[in-house]
Formats: C-alpha cells, sequence, structure tokens
C-alpha cells in the first residue's frame, strides 16, 4: 500500500479560482435561461458567486470558508425552501452546470466531470426537500458534503 492520499474533488477541478469561475458561468448560463432566471428574479446576495463558490469548494473538500463566516446548511436549505415543485427549473439547471463546466475550463476528465454532475443534481434534491414551506427545514443540517464516491 502506497499512502498516497488521493486528490480532493476540490483539487482535482482546480482549487479557488476554479469554483469561482464555475460559479461565475453557471450564474450567468442560470441567467439568460428563461426558466432558470425566475429563481433570481427578485434579486440575490451582492456576492453570490463568491458564496456559491465557497460552498461548492467546501462541500468537495475545499476550505471551510463557507461554514466558517459566511452560513450554514440550514440557512442554504431555508434560502431554497418554500417555492413548491419546480422539477423542470431544477432540470434545467442542471444542464446550465454541465454547460458551466466547460465554460470555466474545468479539467475535462471523465471522473472528475461525472462526480461534480452528480454532485450538483443530488443537491439539487436537497434544496427542493422542503417545497411547501422553508418553515419545514430543520435548524441543524450539517454541511453536505461530497466525495468521489457521493455523499459522506
Amino acid at each position: 500500500m502506497s499512502g498516497k492520499k488521493e486528490r480532493s474533488i476540490y483539487e482535482a477541478a482546480g482549487g479557488r479560482q476554479a469554483f469561482l469561475d464555475l460559479a461565475q458561468a453557471w450564474h450567468e448560463r442560470c441567467l439568460a435561461d428563461s426558466i432558470v432566471s425566475h429563481a433570481f428574479s427578485h434579486g440575490y446576495h451582492s456576492h453570490h458567486t463568491e458564496r456559491l463558490a465557497s460552498y461548492w469548494a467546501e462541500a468537495l473538500g475545499g476550505p471551510k470558508d463557507y461554514t466558517e463566516s459566511m452560513g450554514n446548511e440550514s440557512q442554504v436549505v431555508h434560502m431554497h425552501s418554500g417555492n413548491g415543485e419546480h422539477k423542470e427549473m431544477d432540470d434545467r439547471a442542471q444542464v446550465c452546470f454541465v454547460q458551466a463546466l466547460a465554460d470555466a475550463a474545468i479539467p475535462d476528465n471523465p471522473k472528475l466531470r461525472n462526480t461534480l454532475t452528480a454532485y450538483f443534481k443530488w443537491s439539487i434534491g436537497r434544496m427542493s426537500a422542503y417545497p411547501e414551506s422553508a418553515d419545514q427545514v430543520p435548524g441543524d443540517l450539517k454541511m453536505a458534503y461530497w466525495s468521489w464516491d457521493g455523499p459522506v
């Protein structure tokens, strides 16, 4: 046994800048999409891209910047809850994400891109777990971490 530790998803994607680029590319794609843009029609945080990049980075093996200084999992899920079912928007957001992987020049490694895509799909399900009311979101949800093998 070599004892060599496998690189995190965060590292394999290219680190902090890669996640900033990915969040920016995804956000631009979402705003340009006639269905997904509705999610942003009521406004969004002025540092949305940076916050999203930090959230994704932490969930995928990067620094804990999001939970140490920006928010927690319950707040994130709460923000995305109480909006009813929106399968078409979720499906299109996933398409935007896959396209954003190329836009952001995330390494064209099938294992990496498949893992990122699987994470995003899973994360959308987590964010839409409380469609009826944000008041149903538990206040003690833990950050949802993801590994090469799926949820941790």
